[in-house]
């Protein structure tokens, strides 16, 4: 087994990290080193207990290691790892399919797999492209446009970083991003009306062009965790029916009960055309993800073989995947686990509202097993970590590249025992959604004590 030291030293060696500044983190990161993780704990190489706070990037929907996706994938690859779906087919990729238009939103049943978040929002973008290219109707074949949220965030693969709305993310791939129509968030202060009405305008407008409009369902995750009324996605929905337009829910992140839902789209009680999930969808164990939609959008690749959907992936319907993403749904069924998280949402509400007390901290959100809170405050010098942080180039700069007081809050949260992963200024969890209710507790008092202590050190 490795020692502490030589991991470290492999990694600084080796090691590209996602969302890093590589030169600050060799020279100055003692890296958070992970041995082993069990429910909602990350245990490190010093055998200390951390509360994963954020499930791993919104991963481990259902903690680490749980017994029952652990021997589901045992079970698995005793019989098969891997077969492909070019031309053949295997029966746990047929039996997840069919599970999960079980639990879709009503009207979606066919399902596409791929990868990960990135590759399901990238096969919803092409399905609609090609869709409209190869229809009969001249005024269909000129959908080549989308629209998307300021702050929208919809993946790393080049088509679905054109759909994104952090401009920080864009800018070095702007020469071969397809253009993408911005309309304001909903989530913006006093913001709906005018997301709105700008919306409207700009579908009826431009109709001809635009082939589908971009959504996270009611939180836009990466963007601080913007919560907005439901409301808006009825209005959307019949905005899209009307003009012809595909509404795409990327639900990679609000799925699988994040928000209280088992979908986000449940809180309005609407139908995408087209539907991506991936993350939790098996449960944070194998990168799995899928692209679900209507037979309508189906029967437009019927014909011959020249409409056939010329897209795939090696790794589609991984046996291994799709047997622990079946167990995932069995979960879900047998422990309620979407009902059960309702008195925990209400624990998360009532701790952030809390939060808001302290001085600095403003803006709380919550939704479902979400919570997120705003740091007005600036913190001291440049923090010694690199972050996922998703705000102006200008402000990256200025902070030295990323930071912010939600990293104070970070180191302040990990010596207490939790780990979160702030989003620049806004700190926020989304945990297992099975995590114990001591559990929860012990982490919404972690949060609260570490804001505590970055605010009152930074005013005093």
């Amino acid at each position: 087994m490795l020692s502490r030291s030589e991991i470290v030293s492999l990694d600084k060696s080796f090691l590209w990290h996602p969302y890093t500044a590589m030169d600050l983190y060799v020279r100055e990161v003692d890296p958070f080193v992970i041995h082993r993780a069990e429910g909602p704990f990350l245990f490190d190489m010093d055998g200390r207990r951390y509360i994963d706070a954020n499930a791993s990037w919104w991963l481990s929907v259902l903690g680490h290691n749980h017994p029952r996706l652990v021997a589901a994938l045992k079970r698995q690859a005793d019989q098969m790892c891997h077969c492909s779906l070019a031309g053949t087919t295997h029966p746990q990729a047929v039996q997840l399919a069919r599970d999960l238009v079980d639990v879709a939103p009503s009207g979606l049943t066919r399902v596409f797999f791929s990868d990960d978040g990135s590759t399901a929002i990238e096969s919803a973008v092409k399905m609609a492209l090609q869709l409209f290219f190869q229809s009969n109707s001249p005024r269909r074949t000129s959908k080549t446009r989308f629209v998307a949220l300021d702050g929208a965030f919809h993946g790393e693969t080049v088509g679905a970083s054109s759909l994104g709305g952090v401009e920080v993310f864009r800018r070095p791939f702007a020469s071969v991003l397809f253009d993408c129509i911005r309309v304001p968030s909903p989530a913006d202060p006093d913001g709906w009306q005018r997301s709105f009405d700008t919306l409207i305008s700009i579908v009826t407008r431009s109709a001809d062009e635009i082939a589908g409009v971009v959504i996270e369902p009611v939180v836009q995750g990466a963007a601080g965790m913007q919560v907005y009324d439901p409301t808006y996605l009825v209005e959307l929905r019949r905005v899209c029916s009307r003009h012809d337009v595909l509404l795409i829910a990327d639900e990679v992140f609000t799925g699988y009960g994040r928000t209280g839902r088992m979908w986000g789209c449940d809180h309005a009680g609407i139908c995408p055309d087209l539907l991506c999930v991936g993350k939790g969808f098996s449960g944070g164990v194998l990168p799995m993800a899928a692209t679900l939609t209507t037979e309508e959008v189906f029967q437009g690749f019927s014909g011959d073989r020249s409409r056939a959907f010329l897209y795939g992936h090696s790794y589609a319907g991984n046996p291994l995947a799709a047997a622990v993403a079946r167990e995932t749904l069995a979960i879900f069924r047998d422990d309620r686990i979407v009902e059960n998280t309702r008195s925990k949402a209400e624990r998360i509400a009532n701790a952030f509202r809390r939060i808001a007390s302290l001085p600095g901290a403003c803006n709380p959100r919550w939704c479902g097993m979400i919570g997120a809170v705003d740091l007005a405050i600036d913190p001291p010098g440049r923090p010694p970590v690199a972050a996922d942080a998703i705000e102006t180039e200008e402000d990256l700069s200025a902070k030295g590249y990323l930071g912010g007081a939600g990293w104070l809050v970070y180191e302040a949260a990990r010596r207490r025992g939790a780990y979160l992963r702030p989003l620049g200024n806004t700190v926020y969890i989304c945990p297992a959604l099975n995590i114990p209710d001591p559990v929860l507790d012990d982490l919404l008092d972690i949060v609260h004590d570490s804001i505590e202590e970055v605010v009152v050190r930074k005013l005093r």
